[in-house]
């Protein structure tokens, strides 16, 4: 099998995956939405953003070392778990030991217990994380998806279960363990791997002269994407936190299902392209582009639609999310293109771009958050997006040093999604207009969707039959590559 043929394969099991687990996931979001207060949310909100610090130094960029190698040797992968493994005892201590420290400082009490029972999720992460960059070098996204399937749908059913027995927050810390747990078991079952009991300093070094940059670019990362979250928790309190949290996740799911499919099978297929410039340029043409022309007006959909989507999925108690939620989802648009950008870097072997483009983004979203956070989660939303796109076109200098691509020739293939989108919003706001008293909210978005579909798909032939062709053919090629 060629590198096309594994990477498209690649690509619709990236899709199961990412598709199939998110469905779940979204499924068993909303029960736990209604079962569960905006101050439960909130307080699992503040805890990941304690772990999600710590989970920093666990990972150390080793996977994306091993992935982006041309070559490795079986020391390589000895070196890389059990670093990640000693790490990963390390951290439990260290999460275990200053949970009072960080209650103390949110002035959340309960946090104390619900970081002492995460602080296991760095053991049970830590034993499969060299399982996953080896399928993942070897496009064995199958494997993957399964996994994510599996975990996911017990999980969901260990959360819900808890939910409605009346156990609060610890029905959403038994999903995250359970999570791990179940994704660790089918690990082990399904990678042959094993490590030996050895550890060589030379080949540790290898991978660590590249995960040093990777290392960086995640603990800049972290403030750039949980900085937010951050202050809103310090200065207005886990409430809010919570609110903010389901607006986030919302935009969370679909940047993983629009974004992350797409750019999870990029990133070992770029680096086998790093020495043919060529293909290399005009795969990230096609992968851009495909992106936007689904992410663009699914995006702007969820502007359009949030106020019934949040009633009729969530229930009134979440109405706050709404503004929030229609200015996350803004920024959609331009992490459907730059989200595409770490890749590139880390597959030409430049990681240290990574690190200074999130650098610059984390500052300007820093700045942004904190100036905004005095006026409510609204403006917090606001001053994110904003410093995300002022930051786009640095992260696309940067690229386009590299890659040698022509500007006007890569942006000019945005023209007909993004204008297509916006004929599709028109179409809705006009179907709302007209019927938001008619027919409740479920049938007003499901009438309001087929509408926006169809005159989007008629936009894209009108404006790009060659584009409308080869999305055709994409779904065409799809459905016959799962039979």
């Amino acid at each position: 099998m060629n590198l096309k043929q594994k990477a498209f394969k690649g690509l619709l099991w990236s899709i199961v995956q990412n598709s199939g687990s998110q469905v779940f996931s979204l499924f068993i979001f909303l029960v736990l939405a209604r079962l569960l207060t905006p101050e439960t949310f909130g307080l699992i909100a503040l805890a990941n953003v304690f772990l999600a610090f710590m989970q920093i130094f666990r990972q150390q960029g080793f996977a994306k070392a091993l992935i982006q190698r041309e070559n490795i040797e079986p020391e390589h992968l000895d070196a890389a778990f059990w670093s990640q493994v000693g790490f990963g005892i390390l951290l439990m201590g260290v999460t275990f030991f200053s949970a009072d420290l960080v209650a103390n400082i949110f002035d959340q009490p309960k946090l104390i217990s619900i970081l002492k029972c995460l602080s296991l999720l760095f053991v049970i992460n830590s034993f499969s994380h060299v399982h996953n960059a080896i399928l993942e070098r070897e496009f064995a996204f199958k494997i993957i998806a399964l996994r994510s399937l599996l975990a996911t749908i017990i999980s969901g059913i260990v959360g819900i279960s808890m939910a409605f027995a009346g156990y609060g927050v610890w029905s959403l810390v038994a999903l995250n363990i359970t999570l791990e747990l179940v994704s660790l078991v089918v690990m082990w079952s399904e990678v042959d791997w094993r490590p030996k009991l050895r550890f060589s300093l030379k080949h540790f070094q290898d991978l660590f002269s590249f995960g040093m940059y990777v290392l960086a670019f995640k603990f800049i990362k972290f403030f750039d994407k949980r900085a937010d979250n951050l202050l809103i928790g310090y200065f207005l309190g886990e409430v809010a936190l919570g609110y903010y949290a389901i607006a986030y996740r919302i935009l969370e799911i679909m940047t993983q299902l629009l974004v992350k499919t797409t750019n999870k099978v990029a990133l070992p297929t770029f680096s086998r392209l790093q020495k043919d410039p060529e293909r290399f340029r005009q795969l990230f043409y096609k992968t851009t582009q495909f992106t936007s022309i689904i992410a663009f007006p699914t995006y702007l959909g969820v502007v359009v639609f949030a106020p019934e989507l949040t009633v009729t999925l969530f229930g009134e108690q979440w109405i706050p999310s709404i503004g929030a939620m229609q200015i996350l989802a803004l920024e959609g648009i331009v992490l459907s293109l730059s989200h595409f950008h770490k890749s590139v870097f880390v597959s030409m072997g430049k990681p240290s771009w990574t690190v200074k483009v999130s650098l610059f983004n984390a500052a300007a979203n820093l700045i942004a958050c904190l100036i905004a956070v005095r006026w409510g989660i609204i403006a917090v939303a606001a001053g994110y997006v904003i410093s995300s796109y002022l930051v786009f076109p640095v992260s696309q200098w940067a690229v386009n040093k590299f890659i040698k691509i022509k500007l006007m020739n890569y942006l000019r293939r945005f023209v007909t999604p993004l204008a297509s989108s916006g004929i599709m919003v028109v179409a809705i706001l006009i179907v709302k207009h007209f019927l938001l008293d008619v027919i409740n909210l479920p049938l007003l978005i499901i009438v309001g969707t087929s509408m926006g579909m169809l005159v989007y798909a008629l936009c894209i032939k009108f404006f790009e039959p060659q584009l409308y062709e080869q999305l055709w053919n994409f779904v065409n090629l799809t459905t016959s590559g799962k039979k």
